[in-house]
């Protein structure tokens, strides 16, 4: 007994072993079934990058990152940043544009707007080397606003009295407790105008166009593709297969090979935006409209 035992004791063990670690492994099987590349071209490293900008701009550290990976991996030959989006807030909707001004430098760029390409998105956008829009979207805006709520007859009716300690004149700019002084509308004005300057110049410098007409191109105007490709905006009318096909052209690879946008992860960059529509909606800042 003792000696059937021993000769079949390997496939006991093997059993049991599957028995107590059932779920482990059925666990392992799940991920190697989930992320196992489903074709011999997963294997192969892509030579083209395709970036997406969607939803409002309130954070750009993501984009960049992704952006400076492909300025610096030397196995992408161009990038193609998709862009759909209304705009967003000053700072980082300006970090991109130079993020994109440095990946320029190293190999082409195209961005193709699939829908809204507008304020903050269009300035992100403004270095690439060529501008391709698709025939129903929606280009410019280039203007700059800030706006807030007066609460005052809100809190007046419920009796609620707001408590200000403060130093500088200008300190209580913008708070929603009570109408905005026009000494304190002057100030905004200040900053609203010196940004817009900032905004139109670098359009200009960046399209080469005469800023002197600037209220053609800018002035908050919105444009269809083809008005914005007769103001300059633009270059050129198109889908996403033409602006493919125009970075393929421009980074001179024989064989594209694009790289594919994680599941997940485009699931969690419309979470952020739609949190960020929330946020901005209760708490506004100077954006790029």
């Amino acid at each position: 007994m003792e000696v059937i035992k021993k000769i079949f004791s390997p496939i006991t063990g093997t059993i049991n072993y599957i028995q107590n670690h059932f779920k482990a492994m059925l666990f392992i099987l799940l991920l190697v079934i989930l992320f196992a590349p489903t074709s011999e071209q997963e294997f192969t490293p892509n030579n083209l990058q395709k970036i997406s900008l969607i939803g409002p701009i309130m954070d750009a550290s993501d984009i960049i990152e992704k952006i400076d990976n492909a300025t610096k991996n030397d196995a992408i030959k161009g990038v193609l940043l998709t862009v759909d989006s209304p705009g967003g807030a000053v700072a980082p909707s300006v970090e991109i544009a130079y993020a994109i001004k440095r990946l320029k430098e190293k190999k082409p760029v195209v961005v193709y707007a699939k829908g809204t390409i507008a304020s903050g998105s269009y300035y992100a956008s403004i270095w690439a080397d060529k501008i391709i829009a698709n025939p129903g979207s929606m280009v410019g805006s280039i203007g700059v606003i800030m706006q807030g709520a007066d609460l005052s007859g809100v809190m007046n009716k419920i009796g609620i009295k707001s408590q200000v300690v403060k130093a500088g004149l200008y300190k209580q700019v913008g708070t929603s407790d009570r109408p905005w002084k026009q000494y304190e509308i002057n100030e905004l004005n200040k900053v609203i105008q010196g940004t817009y300057d900032m905004f139109t110049q670098d359009v200009a410098r960046a399209r080469k166009l005469d800023l002197k007409k600037r209220d053609m191109f800018a002035n908050a105007h919105i444009f269809t593709a083809t008005q914005a490709k007769d103001v300059g905006l633009i270059d050129e009318v198109g889908v996403e297969y033409d602006a493919k096909n125009a970075v393929i052209v421009m980074s001179g690879v024989s064989k594209a090979i694009w790289n594919k946008e994680d599941k997940f992860d485009k699931l969690m960059k419309k979470l952020a935006a739609n949190t960020a529509v929330t946020l901005h909606t209760y708490f506004p800042e100077l954006i790029l409209k």
